[in-house]
């Protein structure tokens, strides 16, 4: 198993870089969009929706996360930077922010179906906008930023498995540890210093940026988390099995969901004040 994981994972890197930096702007859209559409497949699945309301929810996916795609596109080719479709960014920070919490200490199943269709369009339309736009700014900043997740993940589980003896949320997700939360906040404060180190940036940037890579990683944590509670709710493992040893591509990308329409939220913010 640990042999299929690392293969997948090398795969899955290799085709993710060569996307990034060499397909051209409509395809690396269309990409998106297609995981996005799987996403939201296996969306359906932890949200137990039915076949007649899975193939609502993916029709209507489809339609909306295309229509913001285009609409973003025309304006990012125009100015990457440009404010102008940060709309869904908001969304998704006042969801994680706000609304999560309260869903993870609740500890209860959603069961609206019109609730969750929405939750899932918050959870997954910003993040398909926020890797187009990120892109289109600079492929390596999409890079770092993703990096905090990576970083923040890898710290946690080594953390956890050395340290580890107070249950983050033993009901949620019982392998996560309150040492490997203190793990990753540790390694991405590493991380923000090194590269401020890198940029020969100013204190007053370093201590922006250490403060905007700790807030991105504890967001990371609760998409981690919020997305294990869906599992654990549904009675299933992993949220798909098209990744082979990874599980979906939820699996992939929960953390990512909650801190990769933040970042570009924090980097258009701090690229139009020091405009």
């Amino acid at each position: 198993m640990l042999k299929l994981r690392i293969v997948t994972a090398v795969c899955l890197l290799l085709f993710f870089l060569s996307a990034l930096f060499f397909l051209p702007a409509i395809l690396w859209g269309m990409l998106l969009l297609g995981m996005t559409i799987i996403a939201s497949r296996e969306w359906c699945t932890l949200s137990q929706f039915n076949t007649k309301q899975t193939l609502v929810y993916l029709i209507v996916t489809t339609l909306l996360g295309g229509e913001l795609l285009f609409l973003l596109s025309a304006v990012v080719d125009i100015n990457p930077i440009t404010t102008d479709m940060v709309w869904p960014y908001v969304a998704s920070l006042l969801f994680w922010v706000l609304i999560v919490p309260i869903l993870l200490i609740l500890s209860k199943p959603v069961r609206n179906t019109a609730i969750m269709m929405l939750i899932g369009w918050v959870v997954l339309l910003p993040i398909l906008l926020a890797m187009y736009q990120l892109r289109a700014i600079d492929p390596i900043t999409l890079l770092v930023f993703m990096g905090v997740v990576w970083i923040s993940d890898t710290a946690a589980y080594f953390a956890g498995k050395k340290f580890g003896k107070h249950k983050l949320a033993p009901q949620i997700s019982p392998g996560k540890t309150w040492e490997g939360v203190m793990g990753a906040l540790l390694a991405v404060l590493c991380y923000a210093i090194a590269i401020g180190y890198y940029l020969e940036e100013t204190i007053s940037f370093v201590i922006m940026l250490i403060s905007t890579v700790v807030a991105l990683a504890i967001l990371g944590i609760i998409g981690d988390l919020f997305e294990s509670q869906l599992k654990r709710q549904a009675g299933i493992k992993d949220s798909g099995a098209i990744l082979p040893g990874h599980g979906g591509i939820l699996d992939r990308i929960d953390a990512l969901t909650s801190t990769l329409p933040v970042a570009v939220l924090i980097y258009l913010i701090y690229s139009h004040v020091t405009l």
